[in-house]
């Protein structure tokens, strides 16, 4: 009878090992995508099934930096033992800062619950009067230069499209830049440079890239991070990717500054390099119907061959004693990075 009990016992406890393993695989699951890289290198200290289930995580989020939210995936490649990919958040368009927005889903085994960070941006609306009602077209490239949002009087050099209050939709040839990254792209990381973005495709001239995301700041916000930033780089193991945008409007008295900063929130446009040659891609600020804030968009400026480096100026040299230096490789290189009292 006591040898009968035994066996009972341990039947008993194998089942609620199982139990446990099987609930300790699905809390695993769900908590272990949340967290930082730093935090997940940690924890895989812990344990070997917690190790076995970092690195499948890892290795999801080596295979996709946008974490599901564009069109194409878009991975770290090749992947470095000791630095397989960079961490921060994502998010697909520009942000208004929100201190709340502190953790998001990366590297699960459906990506697909990520979290879409940027997705309300368009939410930022003129709503102080005038006519931003938008236009009526149900397909605006069947009217090209008809449609009211196709040009801004004075602003040339500033890209127009359909907005929130127009009645076609994200099909509308009017809407290049809201339909996300459409060409293969993926980031390397160079021995002096760092992470970069590299064409994975041929890519055509005139086609847009991406956009370059991040939050949306104060100028005297732009300028208090930007003295952080200051001070941590001169560590020479940390670079920001704060970027200042000015544009000059038609009166030629003012300019509008726009500060978008992708260091910590932002999309794959935060890895595209300097290069004083101008490089392969060029900016353009694109306006939406409706919508207060212009946003930064790069395009190709000529035809770009695949695991060719996209590049673009990042502004013109200011003398800076202290200024980081630049590992372009052009043959017109200054030997620092453009930079400006924000």
């Amino acid at each position: 009878m006591p040898q009968a009990g035994s066996k009972k016992c341990l039947k008993t406890s194998e089942a609620e090992e199982e139990d446990l393993t099987s609930g300790l695989l699905h809390c695993a699951h769900l908590v272990l995508p949340w967290l930082t890289s730093l935090e997940l290198a940690s924890i895989s200290l812990s344990c070997k099934f917690l190790n076995a289930t970092s690195k499948s995580i890892t290795l999801r989020r080596i295979l996709d930096a946008s974490r599901s939210i564009e069109n194409i995936p878009i991975p770290f490649h090749p992947s470095i033992n000791d630095c397989p990919y960079a961490f921060f958040i994502y998010t697909p368009t520009s942000i208004i800062p929100d201190h709340r927005i502190e953790r998001q889903c990366w590297g699960s085994i459906s990506d697909s619950q990520s979290s879409h960070v940027g997705s309300e941006s368009m939410s930022l609306v003129d709503d102080l009067g005038g006519d931003v009602s938008g236009c009526d077209c149900e397909n605006c490239g069947e009217y090209e230069f008809q449609c009211p949002c196709s040009s801004l009087d004075g602003l040339e050099d500033v890209a127009t499209e359909c907005g929130p209050r127009c009645s076609c939709g994200l099909e509308c040839e009017n809407r290049l830049t809201q339909r996300g990254i459409c060409v293969r792209l993926k980031i390397s990381r160079d021995e002096k440079k760092g992470w970069g973005l590299y064409a994975d495709e041929l890519i055509k001239k005139g086609t847009f890239i991406c956009e370059y995301a991040g939050e949306l700041l104060t100028t005297g916000e732009s300028r208090r991070r930007q003295k952080i930033y200051d001070a941590r780089a001169k560590g020479g193991r940390f670079t920001s990717s704060l970027l200042v945008v000015r544009e000059h409007l038609p009166s030629g008295n003012a300019c509008l500054r726009t500060n978008i900063d992708a260091t910590w929130i932002g999309n794959v446009g935060r890895f595209v390099n300097h290069s004083c040659d101008g490089g392969n891609l060029v900016t353009r600020l694109v306006r939406s119907t409706g919508v207060m804030l212009p946003r930064l968009c790069f395009y190709a400026s000529r035809s770009i061959s695949k695991d060719e480096e996209l590049t673009f100026s990042y502004g013109d040299i200011r003398v800076n004693p202290e200024g980081l230096k630049c590992f372009c490789g052009s043959s017109c290189c200054l030997g620092t990075l453009p930079s400006e009292n924000t």
